[in-house]
């Protein structure tokens, strides 16, 4: 794949001279700092020491006093409580925190999730209507609800009070609800924006144990926080970072005995835990059974407090998670073969396709790797009860959910936020939809933004990549979106050899500059090989530093190569 390197802007010279100096960091990691909007001392000494008391006070959300309220009340009256949730990570990991507080508050809730086989997902009438003999008394939903106009309404003829945890974009209409917690809500001034669903649950959860001066009882529930967050793929900076940090943690020193199963099932139980374990191995197996039929399976492990009966229920997200990547690889080679067929992508700047017959539970993660590979805005449906569902997913410069909004009137329905949606369409209209967001897409975006863009955080020399240099580069961790791991470039190195290595399309490279020889890893750069022959093996490369154990200072440098091109004078 041809990238186009995108280098970094140059900072105020006096930022980069104030950290330098006040921090006595590397400047290349003073430009880094700068340039991700962390441009003061205040600022990087906070990313660099993230701390719970950086999380801002939970009563700032508009709706939070009411909402701990309500929940008090129901404890103190043994109310019966049903929590509403999503089939995603971020919505059964929602369901799992408010449910295993609020036992421990002394209420044991029911659970709901929405089967994607049975009803649609969201909150439906039908699906409250299945709770109307329970005596329920207080609906709270989770990662899900802004949108729910006639659910709630519906809820509240039946005297239920509907307590909302939302973090998706509300419509212009709101819920009658009795409280509504949306950091993106109209009027909402909290502070910060970008919250996942189950951060939101988690500040609700934290102003209540706030309010009964019991705080700490909720910093264990951070460990569901951080893999909904990483999951999710909010950016991660601000309140995120510092619940991922802690987050992590108490993954890796106690895991609850759900996430200690899976863990192992995994083959990660006597493994560090990081971000990028959480988004491509935790995530995918609690996302798969959900995709595949009944999500409440990944919420019972997660709840789960009896190790025996969590390792078999860990079995089953496993099992779940291999089918589910079958049929998500044979739904992307459909879709290729699809996209040969009907596209001309020449012409044609988004990928829109539909197939009566994929599975509804992988078209989004197909969505996501077909723009990914294509670099092009990509929605994916299939056919359920006659309509047309889908997923949507973006590319850097187009925000998807605007795009939709703008072709409204061609579609049933719509959701969602800048990079991802979902969607139904007639399945008569399909063609006169994929004409008018063909003709959006199409104003919004140039061809020369359809190439992949790797972007780089700054150019450094071999030398620069000293034990202080990558020690400080560790103050960076935990990596995710709005804080990727950095992304170097050097210039004018020589290839001094070079090998393709065994089980897959690697190579490893020797790399001179100066007097400097660094090891490198490049995957799926192989067919890259022959470049460097003909550029008379002096290079320019693209790489990050990879992490550094406990005995670091023992610990060669690798480089992580993402690309490379002939010199550049």
């Amino acid at each position: 794949m041809e990238y186009l390197w995108i280098l970094p802007k140059s900072p105020e010279r006096e930022k980069i001279d104030n950290l330098v100096k006040t921090l006595a960091i590397p400047e290349s990691i003073a430009r880094i700092l700068i340039n991700r909007n962390i441009d003061d001392t205040l600022k990087a000494k906070a990313f660099f020491r993230p701390a719970i008391s950086q999380l801002h006070d939970p009563f700032l959300m508009d709706g939070m006093d009411q909402a701990v309220d309500r929940i008090l009340q129901a404890i103190e009256k043994k109310e019966k409580i049903l929590i509403f949730g999503d089939c995603d990570v971020d919505g059964t990991c929602s369901i799992a925190i408010l449910y295993l507080f609020l036992k421990e508050m002394g209420i044991t809730p029911l659970f709901y999730v929405p089967n994607r086989f049975r009803y649609d997902s969201g909150i439906t009438v039908k699906a409250i209507e299945g709770f109307k003999d329970e005596d329920i008394k207080l609906m709270v939903t989770v990662d899900c609800g802004i949108s729910a106009v006639e659910p709630i309404k519906y809820a509240n003829s039946i005297n239920i009070d509907t307590i909302i945890c939302d973090h998706h974009i509300p419509s212009e209409i709101l819920p009658d609800a009795h409280a509504i917690l949306n950091p993106l809500k109209p009027g909402c001034s909290y502070p910060f924006k970008h919250l996942c669903g189950c951060g939101v649950v988690f500040k609700l959860i934290e102003a209540i144990t706030k309010r009964i001066n019991k705080p700490t009882i909720s910093y264990p529930y951070l460990q569901f926080v951080a893999i909904a967050t990483m999951a999710d793929i909010v950016p991660l900076n601000g309140e995120n970072r510092v619940m991922v940090y802690y987050g992590l943690e108490l993954i890796n020193q106690a895991p609850r005995a759900g996430l200690k199963a899976l863990l192992a099932v995994t083959g990660l139980g006597s493994k560090k835990i990081t971000s990028s374990q959480i988004v491509f191995i935790l995530a995918p197996r609690i996302n798969a059974v959900g995709r595949l039929g009944d999500a409440g399976r990944a919420v019972n492990l997660l709840i789960c407090d009896d190790y025996k009966k969590a390792y078999k229920l860990a079995e089953v997200l496993e099992q779940e998670n291999a089918t589910r990547s079958k049929i998500d690889h044979d739904t992307f080679r459909e879709a290729e073969d699809l996209i040969d067929k009907i596209l001309d992508l020449e012409q044609d700047i988004p990928i829109i396709l539909h197939e009566a017959e994929w599975h509804p539970g992988v078209i989004d993660i197909v969505a996501s790797r077909l723009a990914e590979k294509y670099c092009r805005p990509t929605i994916m449906m299939t056919t359920i009860n006659g309509v047309a569902k889908g997923s949507a997913r973006s590319v850097d410069g187009f925000n998807i959910y605007e795009a939709l909004k703008k072709c409204e009137d061609k579609m049933l329905q719509f959701g969602g936020h800048k990079y991802a949606a979902g969607l139904s369409v007639e399945i008569e209209k399909i063609d006169e939809f994929r004409e008018a967001f063909n003709e959006i897409a199409t104003q919004i975006l140039e061809k020369k933004e359809l190439k992949p863009q790797l972007l780089i955080d700054a150019e450094i020399t071999f030398s620069d990549i000293s034990n202080y240099f990558r020690e400080t580069l560790q103050k960076f961790i935990p990596y995710g979106p709005s804080n990727m791991r950095p992304v170097f470039i050097v210039k004018n190195v020589e290839v001094t050899s070079i090998f393709k290595m065994s089980g897959g399309d690697r190579i490893r490279m020797r790399l001179k500059q100066g007097n400097t020889f660094i090891e490198a890893i490049g995957f799926n750069l192989s067919g890259k090989q022959s470049e460097i022959e003909k550029a008379g093996k002096r290079i320019d490369i693209i790489f990050s530093v990879e992490e550094l154990d406990k005995n670091y200072y023992r610990q060669p440098v690798q480089l992580k190569l993402r690309d490379f091109k002939a010199c550049i004078d």
